[in-house]
């Protein structure tokens, strides 16, 4: 614990001026980071007698080792200061809103020629129009069901559009009049848009406006006698209505608004938003937090305008935005939402009528939400406290391991050796902090051997991390990293417990690399996943857990997940091995450039035998490049014909571009490999009929992947 004194600048080095200022911790790990209209007084107010601060403050101010701010010209720029460097440093002591759940949008992907309708979740993308969020998915499907039969827009995938473009054939959407078939040229590219923007039209709240057209042409159509197109325009107006009547109105004066609630209590607080567009409830969200430091709900309010619309542009600030309580002071909020949105945006407290009684709705399902996390956290909070006492009283550890490491070693028969790490904390898994490795060392298969490289590569670079901090000063640390910037490093944090996928060979070998690096406050377990074995180091006998136990269960989600994460490190790997291209090689041409070239030429194959003058022809090729080219091409083998395998028949037509040929050299669709550790694997698209192989390429070797 330090002593806020030790620390705390001299008299006349704090500006009297707007900015931010981080708090940072004896490891230059940004705890804290705050704005302020002073920071002369408000750097102040932190160090004083520790008895009259906040017990969350003065938990900060002890933890803390260094201060330091940035002075900016208004208290607009230091609140978007604020914003930016929470977002980057995930600071452990400001409030931070944790989604409830991943909520769906409804998305309209108007930067494409032909918009699709779709679900999306996730960030956002730029050219996209987005509406919701929603509840649940069913709920967008329903809607955009009932809004197909009058707005028929796409709403098909890329491969069923190109496959539908390829044969000439719409899909059923197509026949059934639910889509207008773009894909076969029954509507043209700017027909479809204007669908696509009378779609959108219609979601932002501007209803009135159809149904009144399609009364006058279903009343024109009558007259005329054509019934049938009468009947079809009536059925039009019931889908419309149906589909408004999922959203009941809330504000008879048609209003663009956002509503936020908060509910709170000594240690945790919910907040809930309801978008309002065009007097609807158009979507809800929620979120909780914990009361990590001393705040109003004010500031609780600021917290939630701050990841609410940090990262949005335009109309997706509404010109309204009702709160529970302003915050202090409220100019540079407001001056903030103005700037984002274009227009001027007012922020206010209801006082009376409709909205003061939708935000008393708004502030119940706030209070419900507290209720319900409590509830769910109370719980899990009880087995996951047990979990962790039964895993240190099976390794006759000190104190619970409130930070665990997992590793698990990933190849193919020896081929693409990876390793993965993955964190949990208190119980859960923290995504931020996966790692994965790739094993430089030797070439082969020899787990035993990986696993000690990982742990002395892993731990080495923590000790590297000590030295840099005055900690430690060990003569082996010698690899240096990059400059301390306040964020997480990525070995910075050494665990209570390191676990390896395997049994008492891998385990001795993580021992090993921390007893060569002088560790020794470090526990080391491994789990064999024949028995469920837990193994320590040293020992003949392994330690069993019974098999309800807790602790095993958390053992068992650990080694899984670092399992998941190291496999899908591998697969990509792999996939982008036999996928890999001449061109790959190839100084200074980019992904861009090479599907030019392909599709220019039509192939590899006509590439591989063209001259350079006709190289030259494509348009950003110059004759430096296209020299490059065809020395790639001659310094590779040759490519062999393709082959059918089920008849052994030579197939003499080169490959049309975009069949996934490995020897394209196209990119596969990358895997989520970031440091969140999620996402899917990719597969390479199989070849038209499916059995067309070039004989010689790459294939998957047959055996057990680990």
């Amino acid at each position: 614990m330090a002593d806020p004194s030790s620390y705390r600048p001299k008299p006349g080095q704090i500006p009297d001026s707007p900015g931010v200022y981080r708090f940072r911790d004896e490891h230059r790990r940004v705890i804290y980071v705050g704005k302020a209209k002073s920071l002369r007084q408000r750097l102040a107010s932190y160090f004083q007698d520790l008895a009259n601060l906040h017990p969350r403050t003065a938990t900060m101010v002890t933890t803390a080792a260094s201060v330091e701010w940035t002075v900016v010209a208004t208290e607009t720029a230091a609140l978007q200061l604020e914003y930016t460097w929470i977002k980057e440093y995930d600071p452990r002591f400001n409030v931070k809103y944790r989604d409830d759940k991943s909520y769906p949008y409804l998305a309209v992907t108007m930067n494409e020629e032909f918009p699709r309708v779709q679900v999306m979740r996730g960030q956002k993308k730029k050219g996209v129009r987005y509406f919701g969020p929603y509840g649940h998915a069913w709920a967008i499907r329903d809607t955009v069901d009932l809004l197909l039969r009058v707005f028929p827009v796409r709403t098909c995938s890329a491969g069923v559009f190109k496959n539908a473009a390829r044969t000439g054939r719409p899909c059923l959407l197509g026949y059934i009049g639910k889509c207008a078939a773009p894909c076969v040229d029954r509507i043209s590219a700017e027909d479809h848009r204007e669908l696509a923007e009378d779609f959108c039209e219609f979601m932002t709240g501007r209803t009135g406006t159809y149904i009144r057209r399609l009364e006058r042409q279903m009343t024109d159509a009558a007259e005329e006698m054509e019934y049938e197109r009468a009947a079809r325009l009536r059925d039009d107006i019931d889908a419309l209505r149906k589909a408004m009547e999922k959203s009941a109105v809330v504000l008879a004066d048609a209003t663009d608004a956002d509503l936020i609630a908060v509910a709170e209590d000594e240690l945790e607080a919910a907040v809930q938003i309801f978008h309002v567009r065009g007097g609807r409830v158009r979507g809800q969200r929620g979120w909780v937090t914990d009361k990590v430091e001393a705040v109003t709900t004010a500031d609780l309010v600021e917290h939630a305008l701050q990841q609410l619309y940090g990262e949005e542009r335009g109309d997706s600030v509404p010109k309204e935005v009702l709160v529970p309580a302003l915050p202090d002071p409220v100019g540079p909020v407001q001056e903030w939402l103005t700037q984002r949105r274009g227009s001027n945006v007012s922020l206010r407290i209801p006082q009376r009528g409709d909205k003061k009684a939708l935000m008393e709705t708004v502030a119940r399902n706030a209070q419900q939400s507290l209720v319900l996390h409590k509830t769910k956290r109370a719980s899990d909070l009880t087995t996951r406290s047990r979990a962790l006492e039964e895993i240190a009283a099976a390794l006759e550890l000190d104190s619970a391991p409130l930070r665990i490491e997992c590793y698990d070693i990933s190849h193919l028969q020896g081929d693409d050796v990876v390793a993965s790490m993955v964190v949990f904390e208190d119980g859960l898994a923290r995504k931020s902090e996966y790692r994965r490795f790739q094993i430089k060392g030797f070439e082969g298969q020899d787990d035993v051997r990986s696993m000690h490289e990982v742990i002395t590569r892993r731990f080495r670079r923590y000790l590297v991390e000590k030295e840099k901090t005055g900690e430690w000063s060990p003569e082996e640390a010698q690899e240096g990293l990059t400059e301390d910037d306040g964020r997480p490093k990525r070995f910075a944090y050494p665990p209570q417990l390191v676990v390896v996928d395997g049994g008492q060979p891998q385990v001795a070998a993580a021992q090993r690399a921390l007893d060569e690096l002088g560790i020794d406050d470090i526990a080391v377990c491994g789990l064999a996943k024949r028995l469920e074995e837990v193994w320590v180091p040293g020992e003949d006998d392994p330690v069993v857990l019974p098999r309800t136990s807790e602790g095993l269960y958390l053992l068992q989600r650990v080694r899984d997940e670092a399992h998941r994460f190291a496999i899908s490190y591998q697969r990509t790997k792999r996939t982008k091995r036999f996928r890999a291209s001449p061109l790959d090689d190839v100084s200074g041409l980019g992904e861009s450039r090479k599907q030019i070239l392909i599709k220019h030429f039509g192939s590899l194959k006509r590439l591989r035998s063209a001259t350079i003058d006709q190289i030259c022809e494509v348009p950003g090729v110059g004759r430096k490049t296209a020299e490059a080219v065809l020395a790639a091409f001659a310094q590779a083998a040759p490519a062999p014909p393709a082959v059918n395998t089920a008849t052994g028949e030579i197939m003499e037509d080169e490959d049309p571009v975009g069949t996934g040929d490995s020897d394209t050299g196209e990119e596969p669709a990358p895997a989520d490999d970031s440091l969140n550790g999620q996402g899917a694997t990719p597969t390479a698209a199989p070849k038209e009929g499916g059995t067309a192989t070039p004989v010689g390429a790459p294939e998957p070797r047959r055996g057990m992947e680990t």
